[in-house]
């Protein structure tokens, strides 16, 4: 009787402590803002990956990078790697920017890179940019016949 008593209340703790640890964690989710997948931060950089929708024979992985160099600076990028080599390889590489309260993201800047004959292809910037915005990369992968995207969450920048 007595082991039965300790097994209950054992069970009951763990309960309670379930309960409470996943309600302190969707509080915090809920508190941080999100636009359109990316959550709004301080951090000094953000790296995204590739979100694959078929399973293909030519693109491994895909990611996207940005990161806070100073006050009115931005450094963002991606990279497409392949399976093996392939005819084409290419990043396309969208800068976008928002401030809180937005609905969504607005294009500031854009490139594309493409390399022949190769199984990965990379491209990055170093911009200045207008402080007081969020800043995030989007990027469309391609390796051969396959595609992909991915995208950061969005990086403040301080005014200069």
């Amino acid at each position: 009787m007595r082991r039965r008593l300790l097994y209950f209340c054992c069970t009951l703790i763990m309960l309670a402590g379930i309960v409470v640890a996943s309600t302190v964690d969707s509080q915090a989710a809920s508190e941080k803002p999100m636009i359109d997948g990316s959550y709004l931060t301080h951090d000094d950089e953000s790296v995204g990956y590739d979100t694959k929708k078929t399973r293909g024979e030519d693109l491994l992985v895909g990611y996207s990078k940005c990161v806070e160099v100073g006050p009115g600076k931005f450094y963002g990028g991606g990279s497409t790697v392949a399976v093996h080599t392939v005819n084409e390889v290419g990043v396309g590489v969208s800068v976008e920017r928002a401030q809180k309260g937005d609905d969504c993201w607005e294009g500031y800047d854009a490139w594309l890179k493409f390399n022949q004959n190769a199984d990965r292809v990379s491209s990055s910037k170093m911009l200045e940019v207008e402080g007081g915005y969020y800043y995030r990369i989007s990027c469309v992968h391609s390796a051969g016949n396959d595609m992909s995207s991915s995208f950061t969450d969005g990086v403040y920048i301080e005014k200069p």
